[in-house]
């Protein structure tokens, strides 16, 4: 008896003994799963229990993109090599400063933004070879929007004009001289020149532009008689003569070449003042050609003869070309004062009006059809195709 009784308290205190290593033991499994279960060296707890994430196996991970691929990709984007630019200016064909340049691509979406320069100048370059629209906005003014432009590789595509008119909801009634509108339209007008060269003032590419009072008219000739290449094609055309001895009462050597090369710049002075300046004052004419640049080309090339024998009157009206026939007529009389006496007369008189009348035509139909596209500075689009 004695001895059952001394088993019992020890067996008793290993049960409880378990029991409390049991409870510890339960605990500290507990705290790590609901504790940060990523060991040390940085793998996932998962992995380190051999256990596969809930809701599926564990995915495999993909090896980095390969160089030879990335190669591939690349080479099929296109050479950035082409460029678009071109300039904005307002309808009067002053330039726009800080409008608002946006480049799209054929659906629309903006592939690159700019500003106009301060002589409303935009350039988007390099870019890739596709088909591309031009946005601009500018304040107070309509916005604009080209139409597809489709690039090759390496292509310089330079925009013609951009004119932006006046922004409807800002249009205000503004009462203006007639004439500080006309001396806007000239001041930019004298700046147009083929090539970048060869003087144009005489072609208006804005339809409808104001008349010249006289002091314009004066102005203008004048701009033009004493262009420094007014000088040098005297000296050509002296120089034709004196190799094929045209006017032989001028003699040769340096004097026969001084005569004929005043002789020949005499003409472009007298038949330019009478003809673009006095007459067109005392009849109330407007000496420019008025680009046309729309309708069929039948229609403009019988608006570009038409300037031959008709001219715009300061009332807007077409009337007869008085100014040009009177002024070569009298610049012609007036080249008997200096022509060799063998060489004056009605033969004289009649050969320089017919040579004048000729080179009238001539130049009015290259004005109609070739000079815009070579011409700088160009204000306007000529008359605009829904008008009258």
């Amino acid at each position: 008896m004695t001895c059952k009784r001394a088993t019992l308290p020890w067996l008793s205190g290993t049960i409880l003994l378990v029991a409390v290593l049991l409870w510890v033991q339960s605990r500290n499994v507990f705290a790590q799963n609901q504790g940060d279960t990523s060991p040390a060296d940085g793998s996932t707890g998962a992995s380190s229990l051999g256990v596969a994430p809930l809701g599926g196996s564990v995915p495999e991970k993909l090896p980095p993109q390969s160089g030879p691929e990335i190669a591939s990709a690349q080479a099929t984007t296109p050479d950035a090599s082409a460029r678009i630019s071109g300039v904005v200016q307002d309808e009067t064909g002053a330039d726009v400063a800080a409008a608002d340049v946006t480049l799209t691509d054929a659906n629309g979406s903006p592939r690159s933004t700019a500003l106009s320069g301060a002589s409303g100048e935009f350039t988007f370059s390099p870019i890739p070879p596709g088909s591309y629209r031009v946005m601009v906005k500018a304040k107070d003014l309509e916005s604009y929007q080209s139409a597809a432009i489709v690039l090759a590789a390496r292509q310089a595509y330079e925009m013609p004009g951009i004119f932006l008119q006046v922004a409807a909801e800002n249009t205000q009634l503004t009462v203006r001289p007639i004439d500080v509108v006309a001396a806007e339209q000239i001041k930019v007008q004298e700046q147009q020149r083929i090539v970048g060269i060869v003087p144009n003032f005489y072609t208006s590419y804005i339809y409808y532009a104001a008349p010249l009072n006289t002091k314009q008219k004066y102005s203008l000739v004048s701009h033009d008689v004493f262009n420094p290449l007014q000088f040098l094609g005297a000296g050509i055309t002296a120089g034709i003569e004196q190799a094929t001895n045209r006017f032989p009462g001028y003699g040769q050597g340096f004097e026969g070449y001084g005569k004929r090369y005043a002789a020949a710049f005499g003409d472009t002075v007298t038949r330019n003042y009478l003809s673009y300046a006095v007459f067109p004052s005392l009849l109330h004419q407007d000496p420019r050609y008025f680009y046309q640049g729309s309708g069929s080309t039948g229609s403009r090339l019988l608006h570009a003869l038409g300037y031959t024998v008709a001219l715009r009157g300061d009332n807007g009206r077409n009337m007869p070309n008085y100014s040009f026939f009177l002024g070569s007529l009298g610049s012609a009389l007036l080249s008997n004062l200096y022509y060799p006496r063998d060489d004056r007369g009605a033969r004289l008189v009649f050969t320089n009006f017919g040579i004048g009348v000729a080179a009238r035509a001539g130049v009015a139909v290259l004005r109609e059809f070739a000079s815009k596209q070579f011409t700088t500075n160009v204000p306007g689009n000529g008359k605009p195709s829904n008008a009258p």
